[in-house]
């Protein structure tokens, strides 16, 4: 594989960035009382019921692995319409509760996405989950059909393939008219390579197919209804579990909600982005603008954008990148170019934790010098070796060879491109994009972009039972809907709306930065796991403080650091102890490693 542009786009900026006879279910754990809410339901539709329940309930034949879990795969109808057809693998893991003589039951984890790995984060789960529901609980995670351990999807025949289609994929997000050509060339071959390399199995990767799955699953684990917890694109997951199966859910929580209705896009919407929808643009927009505004006040001590306008000096370095990046000189690794677009993908991985405040800061601080024509070359070498040796690591990682087949992308989009309604024509992506950026500063533009392959004309394959809805059906327990004022991914509006959609559900928010709000303070995460292990609701109306707010004195270093995804390095350090300290889980936010940014 030839190397990669010599640039952050091709490095990032490291640490910056799932009628019949039915089949009757095992004995269930207790279903929690539901608080102040009751617990009639809507059922299950005859149709629904018909295509899950006649699949006979698997055998799942475990076997240790990763030193303290078990897994196990399990082949399920690729359609749910023809059971004895074809089939698709589906790997599950599981992390047994530690007082098996007080085991509540199985909770299934999911870790967002789409694409993410369900295996890894319950391989995680004893690094971040509390402790009462790691003694109560199997931590179950399962690989959505064509993630990860799962049977993959792979949408063209070869690596080399794959490498020419993703060719104008090499940026952040296209800024230049020639990024642009070439983005919306690459997102037209990686529509067409999906829609029939990649079929049969991209045509059945709609979250609905996932939710099947699911349900024949909690079947298999011995649990009459479900309990789960879902993280960003997890919480999409959550709902269409929710609605499709209303009367099976024993406790649902959903954390970094997007809102299913602008997720598919219904009625008018379904021509517009799905970013105009869901708006992630204007949530992270708005947490940006509130740490400048912060630092401030902050003052000079604790933040070095202070000595001036912060607001005006981020605006100043993007005005000066859009203009013309800045080459930097570096003696390991020679000239280091950041580009417009890397400034703003950068500061986006930033939000993403509750600490990047500092390092919106940092960066913001040495491109404004380093972008500085007047600036003195004793000025730009301290900041110039600050700003490089955040992209060592990462351009460590981006130099790799281009085997094996990373289908990381085409997960994210198999998912997407086939749940969900999209502009018919890539090429109005260029123009869909500006007027985003134009309604929501810097963000919208990127976040605009990552469905431009999802474009109807060229990605042409549909799953002909992807759910559309509806997504306001009666729970038989009420689910838990948890939001984060500052999350740069998930509006905080999209858990206000699913809210007020689910008749039976609890809206917490959380005053937290970074992408999802468990493990951000005793506060949240406390309230969600009272609510898994015992149903009990938090108050109408209650809102937990996190417990970092920008500029202030942080709190220990592992509270505040996501948990390492890798099953291999996780596997390696054991499981942690009880009582040990708790980190925050490791979220895959709805945005795909495309060039530059891999968010985590």
């Amino acid at each position: 594989m030839p190397r990669r542009n010599r640039s952050l786009a091709a490095a990032g900026i490291a640490g910056i960035l799932l009628v019949g006879a039915a089949v009757t279910p095992a004995a269930a754990a207790p279903a929690p009382t539901g608080g102040d809410r009751p617990v009639t339901s809507d059922r299950t539709s005859p149709q629904e019921a018909r295509r899950v329940d006649r699949v006979p309930t698997p055998d799942l034949d475990w076997y240790a692995c990763h030193d303290y879990a078990e897994c196990a795969t399990v082949r399920l109808p690729r359609d749910y319409d023809k059971p004895n057809g074809p089939t698709t693998e589906v790997a599950v893991l599981r992390v047994k509760a530690r007082d098996q003589q007080r085991r509540i039951g199985s909770l299934f984890i999911n870790p967002g996405g789409p694409g993410g790995s369900g295996t890894g984060v319950a391989l995680a789960a004893p690094y971040f989950l509390g402790d009462e529901v790691l003694d109560r609980f199997d931590i179950v995670g399962v690989d959505p059909r064509g993630v990860a351990a799962s049977e993959q999807v792979r949408c063209f025949p070869s690596v080399k393939e794959q490498t020419r289609a993703y060719a104008g994929f090499n940026v952040a997000f296209p800024w230049t008219k020639a990024e642009e050509k070439a983005y919306v060339a690459s997102s037209k071959a990686v529509g067409r390579g999906c829609s029939t390399t990649g079929r049969p199995l991209s045509g059945a990767m709609s979250t609905a197919e996932v939710a099947r799955d699911m349900d024949v699953l909690r079947r298999a684990v011995g649990d009459r209804k479900l309990t789960f917890l879902g993280f960003s694109y997890g919480s999409v997951l959550g709902q269409y579990y929710a609605n499709m199966f209303p009367d099976r859910v024993r406790a649902l929580a959903i954390d970094g909600v997007l809102s299913p209705d602008e997720w598919v896009g219904r009625g008018r919407a379904r021509s517009l982005p799905q970013e105009e929808r869901m708006r992630s643009a204007q949530g992270a927009y708005k947490a940006l603008r509130e740490i400048l505004v912060r630092c401030d006040r902050a003052g000079v001590q604790a933040c070095p954008l202070a000595d001036g306008d912060p607001v005006a000096s981020f605006d100043l370095v993007a005005k000066r990148l859009r203009a013309k990046p800045v080459v930097i000189e570096d003696p390991e690794l020679g000239p280091v170019t950041i580009t417009y677009a890397d400034f703003i993908a950068g500061n986006l991985s930033a939000l993403y934790g509750p600490t990047g405040y500092a390092q919106i800061v940092e960066l913001t601080a040495a491109l404004l010098v380093l972008t500085d024509p007047a600036s003195s070359p004793a000025a730009r070498g301290p900041a110039s070796a600050d700003v490089t040796r955040q992209a060592a690591k990462a351009r460590e990682q981006a130099e790799r060879y281009d085997f094996p087949y990373d289908n990381g992308l085409e997960t994210f989009l198999g998912v997407d491109c086939t749940d969900a309604y999209h502009p018919k024509d890539a090429g109005s992506f260029p123009a869909l994009a500006a007027k985003a950026d134009k309604r929501d500063p810097y963000f919208g533009r990127l976040w605009t972009w990552l469905t431009s392959p999802c474009a109807r004309k060229t990605w042409t394959v549909r799953d002909s039972d992807a759910y559309t809805g509806p997504f306001n059906r009666r729970t038989s327990a009420p689910v838990l809907v948890v939001g984060n004022y500052w999350d740069p991914a998930t509006n905080y509006r999209g858990a206000v709306s699913s809210a007020r959609l689910l008749p039976n559900s609890r809206l917490l928010s959380s005053d937290s930065w970074g992408h999802t709000a468990y493990g951000t303070s005793a506060c949240a995460t406390g309230a969600i796991d009272a609510y898994l292990l015992r149903g009990a609701l938090p108050a109408n109306g209650k809102v937990c403080v996190g417990d970092v707010q920008p500029f202030a004195e942080l709190p220990g270093a592992a509270a505040s650091r996501r948990v390492e995804a890798s099953k291999g390095a996780l596997a390696a350090q054991g499981a942690p102890g009880r009582g040990e300290p708790k980190r925050l889980p490791p979220v895959v936010a709805p945005l795909p490693a495309v060039g530059t940014l891999t968010v985590r």
